[in-house]
């Protein structure tokens, strides 16, 4: 069962912010252009891991 906390809280907002930094902030950045670029894209990478994380997750039924 997929948690949909972990997808839908976490990973689609890093998703669209790393996005969003490597396309829209870092061209207008001149000499960080490149900073920019690569901390925007590993936070979308990250975000696309949580994403499938998210997908995989499950509880463990508790043992009493």
């Amino acid at each position: 069962m997929a948690s949909k906390v972990i997808s839908v809280g976490v990973a689609i907002p890093m998703i669209v912010v790393g996005s969003l930094m490597a396309l829209l902030w870092a061209p207008l950045e001149g000499g960080l252009r490149p900073q920019v670029e690569l901390i925007g894209s590993t936070i979308g990478i990250l975000g696309v891991a949580f994403f499938i994380s998210g997908l995989f997750y499950a509880k463990e039924p508790a043992l009493h």
